[in-house]
């Protein structure tokens, strides 16, 4: 399936941001076509210097919907005023947390990875499902 794109132009004011949403199924190979909209989003819109944690980001929420979710899935980026804001939304019932896998574990600490490179982040439900947030400061 190929990604659905809906922008929306303007330059990132105070009072208008740059948005674009895509629509992507739930298939592995979707984590690489997501990294590969991300990557060519930020460099549309000159943040670059954020590419590497919204990739980082992006992969861990995106994995998590095609292991748990298990439907197609609308990645949402907003480039505002002072930060990127990102989300995942996904039609699945459960909502993601985060656990503290042992040391020897070998999946598990998606969410700790998150948790440490966004400035903030968080879960949101919605009436057919739930939406994964992050925001990352654009002066880096």
């Amino acid at each position: 399936m190929a990604p659905h794109l809906a922008a929306h132009g303007g330059s990132a004011t105070a009072s208008q941001a740059r948005a674009v949403e895509y629509l992507l199924p739930s298939a592995p190979a979707g984590v690489a076509e997501t990294r590969s909209l991300v990557r060519a989003q930020l460099t549309h819109w000159d943040l670059t210097h954020l590419t590497d944690d919204c990739l980082i980001i992006v992969s861990e929420l995106v994995t998590n919907v095609i292991r748990h979710g298990g439907s197609a899935y609308t990645l949402r980026l907003e480039d505002r005023a002072d930060r990127l804001y990102g989300e995942v939304f996904d039609p699945g019932d459960g909502v993601p947390f985060q656990r503290s896998p042992g040391v020897d574990a070998l999946s598990g600490r998606g969410l700790q990875i998150v948790g440490a490179i966004a400035d903030e982040w968080g879960v949101a439900r919605a009436a057919n499902g739930k939406f994964v947030w992050f925001t990352v400061s654009r002066t880096g």
